[in-house]
């Protein structure tokens, strides 16, 4: 059995998530079948995460076992043939046996892009949080500073998280600014459910003032979800990179 590794590419607005979902259009659920249909047997994915719906992806990583004898050039041109416009296979590659992308994993990369102009194009309004009126991004860099290094940070994951372990390692946590785009940009060694969502709503309500950037140490040491901010909308958020090896 061979074991693939691929990096896929996707715009989430359709889809209710990666994760297989009885009923609903997930990314998984599309490659599974399509991957299926083309290599004539039933494939299951592992992803290295499982972006929430309507989150979009420029390298999320996935791989499968296959009997198939398929050269990856192969692979990447027939399902990318098979694919909806908003899905691609961006590469494969031969995997070690062992390979898994979610428990091989060291890291991630994500974007979150927020537009504060009064009338965004609809050929952007997709992949922006639009938040009309000033933000200050002094203060909204001062608070992601805040977010670097290691700490529990239960404040920003839902209350009924499964997951009992709520400590992330942080290693880039910044704001920039291009002409009316803000972009929050943070790399860690793992993420909680809705954690860079909500990381990036306590960043707008201190960008608009309703919190201050110092509170930010006060809000993870509570542990209490109440003090941090909203989830902010999915369709601002891009998972850019998963990293393996040595990690980030």
């Amino acid at each position: 059995m061979r074991n693939l590794k691929m990096v896929v590419a996707y715009v989430g607005t359709r889809y209710a998530g990666w994760q297989l979902q009885p009923g609903r259009a997930t990314i998984q659920g599309v490659l599974e079948e399509r991957i299926g249909r083309m290599l004539q047997e039933r494939v299951r994915l592992a992803g290295a995460g499982r972006t929430d719906a309507g989150v979009h992806a420029r390298g999320q990583v996935a791989n499968f076992k296959t009997a198939s004898r398929v050269p990856l050039e192969g692979l990447v041109r027939g399902l990318n043939a098979r694919l909806p416009i908003d899905i691609a296979l961006m590469r494969a590659e031969e995997a070690p046996e062992s390979f898994h992308a979610r428990t091989d994993a060291r890291g991630k990369e994500y974007r979150y892009h927020i537009e504060r102009s009064e009338v965004v194009s609809p050929f952007e309004a997709p992949y922006v949080a639009s938040v009309r009126g000033p933000l200050d991004v002094a203060a909204m860099r001062e608070a992601a500073g805040h977010f670097l290094g290691t700490h529990d940070f239960t404040s920003f994951c839902p209350v009924a998280s499964p997951i009992d372990d709520k400590v992330r390692t942080l290693r880039v946590s910044e704001v920039g600014e291009r002409g009316t785009r803000v972009e929050f940009h943070v790399v860690g060694d793992g993420f909680l459910r809705h954690m860079v969502r909500t990381l990036a709503g306590t960043l707008i309500l201190v960008g608009r003032g309703r919190l201050d950037a110092g509170s930010i140490p006060h809000i993870i040491g509570a542990r209490d979800r109440r003090r941090a901010g909203p989830v902010a909308p999915a369709r601002g958020l891009i998972l850019e990179t998963v990293f393996y090896g040595e990690g980030p």
